[in-house]
């Protein structure tokens, strides 16, 4: 005699896959959502490593450029200044802003050695702009890996059907590391 499964078995195993499929797919989407995000957390400690390095440079450019330069006060005392605020900054976005004032005040003061043969030609400020070039390279790269890391997890909290999760468990979009306006223009020097 063949048995067969009554109706009522049939859906209850259905409807226990339908469950265990639901549970493997919020387990599965939560894991990602909380890798995405502790991806986005190193991105953004591996632009501070760089950013720290940046800082620990700019005293030394900004003495070695006095020497030479002793009249172009409000150039120095704007990179100390951009310096100065994102020391105080404690939070990312803080931190993004004071690096871009920071990126302006530096160009600016590259700039104003054109003007300063003497200057252009000393080892030591060759030397330390071409280490503050390296590192602002480096910090462009970290931040171009920053960004992607950050869209893909925006686009996981934002897009459907991964959204529910992400409110369900109130995963946050992050923002992007981004350079304001006057940061995308060159600098103006003028004498």
């Amino acid at each position: 005699m063949k048995e067969y499964m009554s109706t009522g078995t049939i859906i209850l195993i259905v409807v226990l896959v339908v469950i265990l499929l639901i549970v493997v797919y919020l387990v599965a989407t939560y894991n990602s959502l909380v890798q995405l995000r502790n991806r986005v957390k190193d991105q953004w400690a591996q632009i501070e490593v760089q950013l720290k390095r940046r800082f620990d440079l700019i005293p030394n450019v900004v003495e070695t450029v006095k020497g030479y330069a002793k009249h172009e006060s409000d150039t120095l005392k704007g990179v100390i200044e951009a310096r100065n605020k994102f020391n105080v900054a404690s939070t990312p976005e803080q931190e993004m802003e004071a690096n871009n004032q920071l990126t302006g005040a530096i160009r600016q003061l590259f700039a104003l050695s054109e003007s300063y043969p003497d200057l252009k030609a000393d080892t030591n400020f060759l030397n330390l702009q071409s280490t503050l070039e390296d590192t602002e390279n480096k910090i462009s790269t970290t931040r171009q890996f920053y960004n992607d890391t950050v869209l893909t997890l925006n686009n996981k909290v934002e897009m459907f059907p991964s959204n529910i999760v992400a409110n369900m468990f109130k995963f946050k979009k992050e923002a992007f590391f981004e350079a304001e306006e006057e940061a995308k223009e060159a600098p103006k020097v003028s004498f």
